[in-house]
């Protein structure tokens, strides 16, 4: 047990300071790009996440409880390449209020162990995953965004208009390790913002869904990193 709570102290220090080195770069690129290091070119979306409760039951009442609740959504491009060229996607969800929710979601494969690696796409309507993973009482915890469409494109001003003329729809669920995705609710984009790609900040690790609380090399390594590009965005602490 000393053992294993050693190796995970080094996991995390190595995290910590992974991020606190990739924090640096990101400033800079955070300064240059006008405030956005990663992500630079997106489209933001009124939206409605619906959660219907989950089954089987998490124990986790955000996950279990049923709301429907109006929303903000980002969908972008990671490296800001041109489209067609697959990029690193990126869903950021936000639930406004007192105490606002954020999510941010990445590419990634759907199965047991792909789930946990980022891969470039070309279609938005493509599966996102958290890769972080949650602590929460029914274990370490990871969410998902599954398409319930295909052939989408991620090119802003195109994926605009896509959505004004059908609205774009998410399954959300949930996994324990490398359990099965349950579905708990789904997101729907309605049209976008005004003004297409407004400043919207989003922060998964300070403004996480009640009851899970960000855990693992993946939050240790964002957290220095976060800090870094909000002062450099801002000059306060803020995020994207």
């Amino acid at each position: 047990m000393a053992a294993v709570a050693t190796g995970g102290r080094l996991v995390g220090d190595l995290a910590r300071g992974a991020g606190r080195l990739v924090a640096v770069p990101l400033g800079a690129i955070a300064q240059w790009r006008g405030g956005k290091p990663m992500h630079p070119r997106g489209v933001v979306f009124d939206a409605v996440l619906e959660r219907r409760g989950s089954t089987p039951v998490w124990g986790v009442p955000w996950l279990d409880a049923q709301s429907s609740d109006q929303a903000v959504v980002r969908l972008s491009r990671g490296a800001g390449l041109p489209a067609p060229l697959p990029d690193l996607l990126g869903l950021a969800v936000r639930l406004p209020g007192p105490a606002p929710v954020d999510l941010l979601l990445s590419t990634t494969g759907r199965g047991r162990l792909t789930r946990l690696v980022p891969v470039p796409r070309r279609d938005t309507a493509a599966v996102y995953s958290s890769i972080m993973g949650y602590r929460s009482d029914a274990g370490t915890l990871r969410l998902a965004a599954l398409p319930e469409a295909d052939g989408v494109s991620s090119d802003p001003e195109e994926l605009a208009g896509d959505v004004s003329r059908h609205s774009l729809r998410f399954t959300l669920a949930a996994a324990r390790g490398t359990g099965p995705w349950q579905p708990f609710g789904r997101l729907v984009l309605v049209e976008p913002v005004a003004g297409l790609d407004p400043d919207v900040m989003f922060d998964a690790v300070q403004n996480p869904p009640p009851g899970l609380a960000p855990d693992g090399p993946m939050a240790r390594f964002r957290a220095p990193a976060y800090a870094r590009a909000r002062a450099a965005r801002t000059g306060t602490t803020r995020a994207r």
